[in-house]
């Protein structure tokens, strides 16, 4: 690990008791859950809008947080966000779902699709009134250990090259970009051929007039467009890792030649691309190895050290619990991770890097780095009954009830052509 490379030419800037590195939902919710724990925190993000994938990626969708009985599993500041989102963005919350929980059985899904910007913006505000300090433009570089522990984080921004210290670092970079580069095992993932941008036609902009909804407007502009099983994912085209400057070059220049030959064949009068992705929309780039790999057979399974239920957001009833043991590995007591990046294998990871559990992971990592603080233990170690109690406390599901599991317990999706390549963690 990172001992000594920087030591000799920084000096710490300021010191934190959380660091967060990383601004995507998973982040937001770290940091403003440490936040409001009255720790001293500090939230690093690369771009000028937090949210990640959900709004500089354009992946704008809260999908399913409910059983697809009627039942909803997912709650926290998951459930808080998606509600908040639609009250002045756009509100795609089905009817059924309204009001909270319906009071009859419905088949119909809550979801909701959020107004990217507007979204982002509500992020900020959060991260603002919690307390916690917030820098945009910033690169989170390596983590800086000393006997193990993280003791800081190097960055470099504007102001140049700096050191904050830290006594907890939470990576939500979602690629576990701090973690590798401090030398922290990590499994490497692939992705898809699949790009998508937000178009304006003049038929949708009839559409929104006709119907009175701005949201009418756009329609989604692919240029790869292969879904998350992996289906028809051309012969020709690499599955890239995201992990490399060349990979992740190679994705854009050939979404964006794809793009121009498709627009091509339109008048140019009759539409206009008003927004393209900010970001690679790698969904599966890196994982931490962490103490456990949450994986498809976990289906229905619980977790003595659980910290929160999710549902399976393709598939009704499919139900799992996340253990803290994905966030975690006990030989990096004061690190801990969330989000895209938990430890998930093949469909488990699927499931865990979504929206909605990003979010309530993410609120999990940081009610235990708080509870790791102020108990003096390390983050794996902190005592997971009282950990849970805060995290019930906080409106998340930590168990699902056993009642809302079906007779036929065996897994009915289709598991995704998604590969998780190890090499012994060094990537």
């Amino acid at each position: 690990m990172n001992t000594v490379r920087y030591e000799k030419i920084l000096s710490i800037k300021k010191h934190y008791n959380v660091i967060v590195a990383g601004g995507g939902v998973a982040g937001v919710a770290a940091a403003v859950s440490c936040a409001k724990n009255g720790m001293s925190t500090l939230l690093l993000e690369k771009s000028n809008i937090l949210g990640g994938l959900g709004t500089l990626g354009l992946i704008n969708l809260f999908v399913p947080m409910c059983n697809g009985r009627g039942k909803q599993i997912i709650f926290g500041l998951a459930d808080k966000w998606a509600r908040a989102s639609a009250e002045i963005g756009m509100n795609t919350i089905p009817k059924e779902w309204k009001d909270g929980e319906p009071s009859e059985y419905t088949e119909k899904r809550y979801r909701q699709h959020f107004s990217p910007a507007i979204f982002a913006y509500q992020l900020t505000e959060e991260v603002v009134h919690s307390g916690a300090d917030l820098l945009f433009d910033v690169l989170a570089l390596d983590p800086v250990f000393e006997g193990g522990r993280c003791v800081g984080v190097v960055t470099e921004s504007k102001g140049g090259t700096e050191l904050y210290g830290c006594d907890m670092l939470i990576d939500t970079t979602g690629d576990c970009d701090v973690l590798r580069r401090g030398g922290i095992p990590t499994v490497a993932g692939e992705n898809f051929f699949t790009f998508v941008t937000k178009m304006v036609t003049l038929e949708t902009c009839e559409k929104a007039l006709e119907k009175g909804d701005v949201r009418h407007i756009y329609k989604n502009f692919f240029g790869g467009s292969i879904n998350l099983f992996g289906d028809n994912q051309p012969d020709d085209i690499p599955r890239w890792s995201g992990l490399t400057v060349d990979e992740v070059s190679d994705y854009i220049k050939r979404n964006h030649l794809l793009l121009l030959q498709k627009l091509r064949e339109s008048d140019p009068k009759t539409r206009e691309i008003v927004t393209s992705p900010g970001m690679p929309q790698f969904r599966t780039t890196c994982h931490i190895k962490g103490d456990y790999s949450l994986r498809k057979e976990d289906l229905y399974r619980h977790f003595d050290d659980s910290v929160c239920a999710i549902n399976d957001f393709e598939f009704r009833d499919h139900l799992y619990e996340v253990p803290l043991r994905c966030l975690t590995r006990r030989d990096t007591p004061n690190v801990i991770t969330a989000g895209r990046s938990a430890d998930g294998t093949g469909y488990g990871w699927d499931v865990l890097r979504v929206i909605p559990p990003a979010i309530i992971t993410g609120q999990a990592a940081g009610e235990a780095a708080c509870l790791a603080i102020r108990s003096g233990r390390d983050v794996a170690d902190v005592d997971i009954k009282t950990l849970q109690g805060i995290l019930e406390k906080n409106n998340v599901m930590v168990h699902f009830p056993e009642d809302y599991v079906p007779e036929d317990r065996s897994f009915h999706g289709k598991d995704t052509n998604r590969r998780d390549v190890d090499d012994g963690g060094h990537f």
